[in-house]
């Protein structure tokens, strides 16, 4: 029988609009994920909450022992729920996160988080190529506007843009909304 975690990346104070590295609709992409959080832990499934801090002070964000590193207030975790700490884009390489996976025999993740573009990417290519069923919460993800070659990407194109590539085949991309109705 098939287990689920839901995975909630990054989703910390520097990302929020009084934050070092504010992304493009992170409010409501929180309120989602803190919305999936209520019920997961009503369900009794298991949390797993990743929070990224660089190794250098001269890091752009989420620096080390910063207020901004924290977890946001609106997804805390809660009493046995673990907090993985990560120093990398991909929540897997060099943490306990898939041995917390495995010893709670979870098959199928529920990600959901920041960045879009970055971890989000990471995270849910790694965790398929490990072998987990991956469904990614398009709705409670954020992230913000690129630049490449002289040109600025709105980030609701990267957003998209991302959710369509992870969609191919990866992980099966959904609303919180559809996600919460199946």
């Amino acid at each position: 029988m098939a287990k689920q975690a839901l995975i909630l990346i990054d989703i910390q104070n520097d990302y929020f609009p009084q934050g070092k590295w504010p992304l493009a609709g992170v409010e409501a992409a929180a309120d989602k994920a803190q919305q999936l959080l209520q019920v997961f832990r009503q369900a009794g499934d298991a949390i797993i909450h990743v929070r990224h801090e660089f190794t250098s002070d001269e890091a752009p964000f989420f620096t080390p022992g910063s207020e901004g590193a924290h977890l946001h207030p609106k997804v805390l975790n809660e009493n046995d729920e673990p907090v993985v700490l990560k120093h990398f884009v991909n929540a897997f390489r060099q943490t306990n996160l898939r041995e917390l996976l495995e010893q709670r025999s979870i098959t199928d993740l529920v990600v959901v988080g920041s960045m879009s573009h970055m971890c989000i990417d990471a995270v849910v290519r790694a965790a398929a190529d490990l072998g987990y069923t991956v469904t990614v919460i398009h709705d409670a993800c954020a992230t913000r506007d690129l630049e490449f070659n002289g040109k600025t990407i709105p980030a609701a194109q990267v957003h998209d843009a991302y959710m369509a590539s992870l969609a191919f085949g990866y992980a099966s991309v959904v609303s919180a909304d559809e996600f919460l109705q199946a």
